[in-house]
């Protein structure tokens, strides 16, 4: 209840600035990343450069730190019209999305480079039209690194040493599948639950991205940071439709331009924030294992082979994306 007060407060906010503003039309961008985060920095990019496209006839208004609420209530203010833009992580977006699904496979990408030859391609620029249809338009991919494995007591250095170990990952299928496929019990604890659970043994470990895997501390209860790389899902700038098809077509044409910049940018400050996250884990006395990954990703080929099975008509994607 508090909370849906807060997002009624909010919008109460926004209808009575759009009034003040009528003059130029107001961009509302939402996400729940701190103001230190890259995502936050990308977002200041994209209001900067939009901004200076159309004069100040398109104005961006940024609220991060969930002010706006959870990445799921914020994607359906989004859908409804009464935010206009908001940054999510492709997982959350595949249960509004279908095809959002493949980029969370396991070991679909090689590298980082390949990964962005595909998201930056025809294949992810035909994935983020495909939310049009749930009024939810993509505009641009946000790096958000690799997820690996980290653990309190024990290293891992094999896909072995997962067996019967406690790992924490988000409530999300494919994550769950890999785990259990690699010998882990997948839990899906809160995040806001978890420097306690580890700490008390009630999960073994979790597995994330470098930045968070500092930001939230959990370097101070797990020493063990295994580079193994499963799962490289991107942050997706989500555009709504009803606020796009408001948009004249030159319009369009800078937002397009001032999403595809910001990612760049957004891309840069990510690598800056690793870059910080493992020298400051490192310094903390946390052990950097760099496994041989061929040997996990054999392992949870499983999952792979399993999203087929349930959805062949998205297999012609995947085969290309790997095939690039």
């Amino acid at each position: 209840m508090k909370h849906q007060i807060l997002v009624i407060v909010s919008l109460i906010f926004i209808l009575g600035s759009c009034k003040k503003e009528s003059a130029s039309k107001v961009l509302y961008l939402a996400h729940n990343s701190a103001q230190s985060h890259p995502v936050h920095k990308g977002a200041l990019e994209f209001k900067k450069v939009l901004e200076a496209k159309s004069d100040g006839s398109v104005k961006v208004k940024i609220f991060p730190d969930s002010q706006l609420g959870s990445e799921r209530e914020v994607l359906e203010l989004v859908q409804i019209g009464s935010v206009a833009a908001t940054k999510v992580s492709a997982a959350t977006l595949s249960n509004f999305v279908p095809e959002y699904q493949i980029l969370g496979i396991p070991y679909l990408f090689k590298n980082s480079e390949h990964k962005f030859k595909v998201l930056e391609g025809p294949i992810g620029k035909s994935i983020l039209q495909k939310g049009s249809k749930f009024w939810l338009r993509g505009l641009c991919y946000y790096d958000a690194g690799s997820r690996s494995f980290y653990t309190r007591e024990k290293a891992i250095r094999t896909p072995d040493d997962l067996n019967g170990m406690k790992i924490r990952v988000m409530n999300n299928q494919m994550a769950i599948k890999m785990v259990k496929a690699m010998g882990g019990s997948a839990i899906p604890l809160s995040y806001s639950e978890l420097y306690t659970a580890i700490q008390q043994g009630v999960a073994d470990g979790a597995e994330n991205n470098a930045p968070s895997y500092v930001s939230s501390n959990h370097y101070e209860v797990s020493k063990f940071y295994t580079l193994d790389q499963h799962s490289s899902v991107p942050d997706v700038i989500i555009i709504g439709t009803k606020f796009w098809d408001q948009l004249s077509e030159q319009e369009k044409v800078w937002v397009q331009e001032a999403a595809d910049q910001s990612a760049q940018a957004q891309k840069r400050f990510w690598k800056e924030s690793v870059d910080e996250s493992m020298r400051i884990a490192t310094e903390a006395g946390v052990e950097i294992i760099v496994p041989d990954k061929s040997l996990f990703a054999e392992k949870s080929k499983s999952v792979e082979e399993g999203f087929i099975k349930e959805y062949p008509d998205m297999a012609p994607i995947v085969m290309q994306i790997k095939n690039q």
